[in-house]
C-alpha cells in the first residue's frame, strides 16, 4: 500500500484528494491544524495541531512519522488575503509568505528522510503565481507568496532529481472551497481528480514544472 501525506488535509482542496487517494487504496496522512470528521473518516492517521509556520510543529510531525517512508507528499496549506497598492497590509503580506511559501519548504527539508527514488511530491500553487499571466494587478501578497512557492519547487526538483524524486507545481483550477467563498468553476472533487491525474503522470522528465490541473503547462 501506497502513503500520501497531504497537508490542509481537512477541508476544500486537501480534503478532496485525501478521499480521492482514500478510495485508490493509499495510505492516507491528513495533516492539518484541526482535523474534522469528514478528515477522520477517510484517512489511516490524521495528525492534528500542526501548523507549519513554526519549527517545533514540524519536528513533532517528523517524530510522528519516524522511519514512514512516502510515496507522495502532496504540500497543500495555504491562505488568500488581498491587498491593493493603495491599502497594503504588510502584516497579511508576510503571513502569506510565510503559510504559502515557506512552510511547504520546511515540509519538505523535513520530510526529506521519508523520501526515497520513486517518491513524488505535489505543491498545490496557483496561476496567481505566474508573472507572464498577471494581467489584473492587485493580490500583492498571494501572487508574491505563489510566485516564492514556484521558484522554491523548481529548486527542489533540481536537488531531489539525483535521489529519483520528481516535484510538481500544480494549480488545481478555481475551485469552490471557503477561500473563495465557493464562487468557484470546479468542484473541490473535480480538482482533486485532475490533480491526481498531473500526479500520476509526474516523472524526472517533467520534474519542476507548471502545470494547471486540466493538463495546460503554464507559464512562469
Amino acid at each position: 500500500m501506497q502513503t500520501v501525506l497531504i497537508t490542509g488535509a481537512n477541508r476544500g482542496i486537501g480534503l478532496a484528494l485525501a478521499q480521492h487517494y482514500f478510495k485508490l487504496n493509499f495510505n492516507v496522512i491528513g495533516v492539518c491544524r484541526h482535523s474534522s470528521e469528514m478528515l477522520n473518516a477517510c484517512t489511516h492517521n490524521v495528525i492534528d495541531g500542526i501548523d507549519l509556520n513554526f519549527n517545533d510543529a514540524v519536528k513533532s510531525l517528523c517524530n510522528s512519522l519516524s522511519e514512514i517512508p512516502i510515496d507522495l507528499l502532496i504540500s497543500n496549506a495555504g491562505i488568500l488575503q488581498d491587498e491593493q497598492l493603495d491599502s497594503l497590509d504588510l502584516v497579511s503580506i508576510e503571513k502569506q509568505f510565510q503559510v504559502n511559501a515557506i512552510g511547504p519548504l520546511r515540509l519538505v527539508s523535513a520530510l526529506q528522510a521519508n523520501l526515497s527514488a520513486g517518491s513524488k511530491i505535489a505543491l498545490i500553487t496557483s496561476r496567481m503565481g505566474s508573472i507572464e499571466d498577471n494581467t489584473s494587478g492587485g493580490r500583492y501578497g498571494y501572487r508574491m507568496s505563489k510566485a516564492a512557492l514556484n521558484a522554491a519547487g523548481k529548486s527542489m526538483a533540481n536537488d531531489l532529481k539525483g535521489r529519483g524524486v520528481a516535484v510538481a507545481i500544480l494549480h488545481p483550477g478555481l475551485v469552490s472551497t471557503a477561500m473563495i467563498n465557493f464562487n468557484g468553476q470546479v468542484s473541490p472533487e473535480d480538482a482533486a481528480a485532475q490533480l491526481a491525474e498531473r500526479i500520476e503522470a509526474l516523472n524526472l522528465k517533467n520534474t519542476g514544472t507548471f502545470w494547471h490541473a486540466n493538463g495546460t503547462e503554464l507559464p512562469w
